[in-house]
């Protein structure tokens, strides 16, 4: 089995890294400078233990590597960027297994009209991309927990043998015939990314009130809609000690994909899949959501300007939630 890794970023360059360094046949898919960097030096992987040099193959597109009946694809790219990526390997690939290593639940519905065989992946992993050529994946024991089974629900051989082989490479990787149950729990948890994007770190009570109010409003939307998902307390439970933030040496781990969508000035970010995930829902099941339906519009606009993370305060996106809340 060879993992074809299309979007080699954070999430991407960790799972294909580990990969790599455990002896798996990894191939990379990176753009730009990323992509030059990896090519003429390797993929850096800092962990909390060392600092891995991977020679890691990586191309910049379909067209320059020729796919393997015995590839499975990994598909890590920001949800927003899903589908142009799979119109370009679609014409090649389509008959090959797709992995959905990817927040919110959107690219599963995108990837099954042009592939088959679609597995999603619930990804609790830790690490950030913000240099070409360069990946910090802070999390210990394990680096992350990957939930995984077919999109359309069950399991079956191929969701099995990539499992084993995350297994052997340094992650959790429970293999579950209800993924997307626990993809709806990690988007709860991710509706928050925006907060630390727009605002910074979390400090004080009234940075904690508004994350609830995001999750409260996320669950009610869920409830409403009938849509099942796992408890924080059952992601706790599987999770325990295995997955913790550790230091790791010359690096600092500042925040999530939403944060660093701006870190990086990218001029997009994820909130339209995530936040926008639960306005969709509540516009269609009619349950308000004026504090997602905010934090969506906030932070396109700051992601758009290419604003810098923490350009807004707590209170003032408190205060542009009251305002639509009130209108």
């Amino acid at each position: 089995m060879r993992y074809i890794i299309i979007g080699a970023g954070a999430v991407g360059g960790s799972i294909g890294g580990r990969l790599h360094a455990s002896g798996h046949e990894v191939v990379l898919v990176a753009r730009g400078t990323h992509y030059e960097a990896i090519r003429d030096r390797g993929l850096t992987l800092r962990t909390p233990e060392d600092v891995l040099k991977l020679p890691v193959p990586v191309v910049d597109g379909p067209e320059a590597l020729a796919v393997r009946e015995d590839d499975v694809l990994v598909l890590s790219v920001k949800t927003q960027d899903t589908t142009a990526a799979l119109d370009a390997w679609a014409p090649t690939a389509a008959h090959l297994p797709l992995v959905c290593a990817q927040n919110g639940v959107e690219s599963e519905r995108i990837a099954l009209r042009r592939f088959a065989r679609v597995y999603g992946m619930c990804v609790w992993l830790p690490s950030s991309y913000l240099e070409p050529g360069e990946i910090v994946a802070p999390a210990a024991p394990f680096t992350g927990m990957l939930h995984i089974g077919r999109a359309q629900g069950g399991t079956d051989d191929t969701a099995l043998r990539v499992a084993a082989g995350l297994e052997k490479s340094r992650f959790l990787a429970p293999v579950v015939p209800d993924v997307m149950r626990w993809k709806y729990a990690k988007l709860l948890s991710n509706l928050g990314n925006a907060i630390r994007a727009l605002c910074g770190p979390p400090v004080g009570e009234a940075d904690e009130a508004l994350r609830r109010r995001t999750y409260a409003e996320g669950a009610a939307v869920l409830d409403a809609a009938g849509i099942v998902y796992t408890s924080e307390a059952e992601q706790a439970e599987l999770r325990g000690e295995q997955v913790e933030i550790r230091p790791v040496e010359g690096s600092a781990h500042l925040g999530g994909s939403s944060w660093q969508s701006l870190a990086r000035g990218t001029g997009s970010i994820e909130a339209d899949y995530l936040n926008g995930e639960i306005v969709l829902l509540g516009r269609q099941y009619a349950v308000p959501t004026p504090v997602n339906e905010t934090l969506q519009r906030l932070a396109n606009a700051a992601a758009r300007e290419r604003r810098s993370p923490g350009s807004m305060t707590v209170a003032e996106v408190t205060a542009a939630v009251e305002a639509l809340d009130v209108g």
